[in-house]
């Protein structure tokens, strides 16, 4: 199985036996070197595509982690085009990071997918998300697949205190704060499976939050200098990851506002998902939001508090459900 990292074409041990190696425009092999093409070089001290594995520069801490967009569960393809897909994988990833307080640096991209999948629109999408990030694809494969996968590892690092902030270190006392209105790109995805138009305002706001998210990067390292105890994204909706937070550090979070992106129902902003807002707990909140807007992100609004007590999550003093996305994995 050949990759972006191996240019040989050879199957691993194990592997089930692929095509031949293609000696002309097609194939696997011809892909990967357009891909590369497509790519950045790398710095004269670091080994990118080309080689059996990317050689990076190292940092004090290193931060990583892996995600995975499948078409059909993540996106429908039928509403967003590959370049979407694309960004959407990326960002997704690259918002882990930024829910730690970490900078990504560098991506590896795995695509397995149908061989007729135009690699390059998708990879257009992969490129302009890695840039606006300010994250470099470095490697990676590619194999073909009955549907498309897009699964996207990216790296950062801190070389210095604070550490990278877990969901496991709020305390009670503790303010929560989240850095924008939430269910926009919920709504975004009704309007799309709606038909509905959408040039103007809220309308078009909320259909480019679903099909190119950003990642809240500035805002998670500010928040993370500025002594935040415990972060996380809103990914898989709000009521979800509060919750996850809640049990990681074994708080009540009591919620008393729920910001609600306009255009978005308030069931949207509880349990849509793929907002990428952070949710942040923090001992002082002022100078959360003092260190966020220095670094010219919005300033994070006051959702809530975390109290002592069973870890769960309330709204307006009544239990909330753990409502939003997950795999159905048994």
């Amino acid at each position: 199985m050949g990759s972006p990292n191996s240019a040989d074409g050879r199957s691993a041990a194990g592997d089930p036996p692929g095509q031949p190696a293609s000696r002309g425009a097609d194939g696997e092999l011809a892909a990967i070197a357009r891909l590369a093409r497509r790519l950045p070089p790398a710095p004269p001290d670091e080994l990118w595509i080309g080689d059996d594995a990317a050689v990076v520069g190292g940092w004090g801490r290193l931060v990583v982690s892996t995600d995975l967009a499948v078409a059909g569960v993540h996106a429908d393809l039928r509403l967003a085009t590959l370049e979407d897909f694309g960004w959407k994988a990326v960002a997704a990833a690259v918002s882990d990071l930024a829910a730690m307080g970490v900078a990504p640096s560098r991506l590896v991209v795995a695509v397995a997918g149908p061989p007729d999948t135009d690699l390059d629109r998708l990879y257009d999408g992969i490129t302009a998300a890695g840039a606006h990030h300010g994250c470099a694809v470095v490697g990676g494969d590619l194999s073909t697949a009955g549907q498309l996968v897009v699964a996207v590892t990216v790296f950062g690092g801190v070389d210095a205190a604070p550490e990278p902030v877990r969901r496991s270190g709020a305390r009670p006392g503790d303010t929560v704060l989240v850095t924008g209105p939430l269910g926009a790109a919920a709504a975004g995805l009704r309007l799309l499976q709606a038909g509905a138009a959408r040039t103007a305002a809220p309308a078009a706001a909320c259909v480019e939050a679903q099909r190119r998210p950003v990642a809240r990067i500035a805002a998670g390292i500010a928040a993370r200098l500025a002594g935040a105890s415990a972060m996380i994204d809103v990914s898989d909706g709000l009521a979800a990851d509060v919750g996850h937070l809640s049990q990681a550090s074994g708080v009540q979070v009591e919620l008393s506002h729920l910001p609600v992106a306009p255009g978005a129902t308030r069931g949207e902003a509880l349990s849509g998902g793929e907002d990428y807002e952070l949710v942040i707990a923090a001992p002082d909140p002022e100078a959360v939001v003092r260190a966020v807007v220095a670094a010219g992100e919005r300033a994070p609004v006051v959702c809530g508090a975390c109290r002592p007590g069973r870890p769960g999550v309330s709204l307006d003093g009544r239990p909330l459900a753990a409502e939003g996305w997950q795999h159905p994995w048994r």
